[in-house]
């Protein structure tokens, strides 16, 4: 099993005992809304996008789960045996070491540096959803799209980024319609360039 190279050799050798290596390509469910957490995953290639669904059916990214990082919200949910609160959908094909959730609790009183992982992640978690309320609260929708556009010219090391108007207005919680607008108003000023299903950073 490939080595994560996250921890020492005492714990790396743990968690590739533990976990199963799974491979999804982009835009596969990885995790559920209202499932039941059975496994942490751990991102060794690619990234996963972390959603929200509000009762009407609308959705609003929360973060990027980028690889040598995990999702906290599936290990609190996991721990208190809660139902996933999230969905979690592969931005790219990824490829995940799964670890059971029994051995995701053990190693919290074993391993020190698991602990800190966790809580580093924890950290980091709080910080982006204060980031997602704060531009929900305070941000104008242009200012909001240019920074998402922007987190996925990182993440795809690329300023073309394939999506559609639609994508992007479930990713921030709107309407296609108000997409189209707004980022036509971003063409006009020079800040992107519009093509088919892709849009192009400038």
């Amino acid at each position: 099993m490939n080595d994560t190279h996250l921890f020492s050799s005492v714990l790396n050798s743990a968690v590739n005992l533990a976990g199963q290596i799974k491979n999804f390509p982009a835009e596969a469910v990885i995790i559920n809304e209202d499932s039941y957490i059975k496994s942490i995953p751990i991102v060794l290639k690619g990234s996963i996008r972390v959603m929200r669904t509000d009762e009407d059916g609308k959705e609003i990214l929360l973060y990027y789960i980028k690889a040598g990082e995990s999702c906290i919200m599936s290990f609190l949910g996991g721990m208190h045996h809660e139902t996933s609160k999230i969905r979690a959908v592969a931005e790219e094909d990824v490829e995940i070491l799964m670890i059971p959730l029994e051995k995701a609790s053990e190693w919290v009183k074993e391993y020190p540096e698991w602990t800190d992982f966790i809580f580093k992640l924890y950290h980091k978690r709080f910080e982006e959803l204060l980031g997602v309320v704060n531009a929900v609260a305070f941000q104008k929708l242009d200012s909001r799209l240019l920074h998402l556009l922007e987190q996925k010219n990182q993440l795809h090391h690329s300023k073309e980024i394939s999506i559609t108007h639609q994508q992007l207005a479930d990713e921030v919680g709107t309407t296609r319609e108000v997409v189209s607008r707004v980022l036509k108003q971003m063409e006009n000023v020079g800040l992107i360039r519009l093509g088919r299903n892709k849009i192009f950073l400038v």
